[in-house]
C-alpha cells in the first residue's frame, strides 16, 4: 500500500458537559469534536469506527459501528469532515483512542489511527 495515496489526519477537541454530568452518580459526560482530513492523494470513504474509552479506574468500553454520526463521509484529497459526538465515563478523567476504517477509490481498505486524547473535567489535569 502506498502511504502517500492513503493518508488521513484526525484532529480532536474535547469539552466537559457539566449540565449533562452527575458527579454524585459517577456520571461524567464529554463532547468531542473530530475533524477528519484526507491528506492523501486518492478519495476515500469512511466505513466504520472503533473506539476504546478508558476511565481512571481502567474500566474499558469498546465501541464498533458504521460510519460516524449516521454518515459515511466521502473525502476527496484535501477535504475535511467535522462532527461532534459524546462519551460518558464514571470518573472525572479518562481517555479515548481508536481508528477509522476507510476504503479508497482504488479499492484499498486502510485504517486511520485516532491518537489518544484526554477526557477531563476542568482543573483536574495540570
Amino acid at each position: 500500500m502506498n502511504k502517500e495515496l492513503h493518508r488521513i489526519h484526525v484532529d480532536v477537541k474535547t469539552a466537559y458537559l457539566d449540565n449533562q454530568s452527575a458527579p454524585d452518580a459517577n456520571r461524567y459526560v464529554f463532547a468531542y469534536t473530530i475533524t477528519i482530513t484526507n491528506t492523501g492523494s486518492t478519495p476515500a470513504r469512511l466505513m466504520t469506527r472503533h473506539w476504546i474509552i478508558t476511565d481512571a479506574n481502567n474500566r474499558v468500553q469498546e465501541v464498533h459501528g458504521e460510519g460516524v454520526v449516521g454518515e459515511q463521509p466521502y473525502l476527496i484529497p484535501g477535504m475535511s469532515f467535522e462532527y461532534t459526538s459524546g462519551a460518558m465515563i464514571e470518573t472525572p478523567v479518562g481517555s479515548m483512542r481508536g481508528s477509522y476504517q476507510l476504503v479508497a477509490d482504488d479499492g484499498t481498505y486502510f485504517d486511520a489511527e485516532i491518537p489518544p486524547f484526554s477526557l477531563s473535567i476542568p482543573r483536574t489535569l495540570h
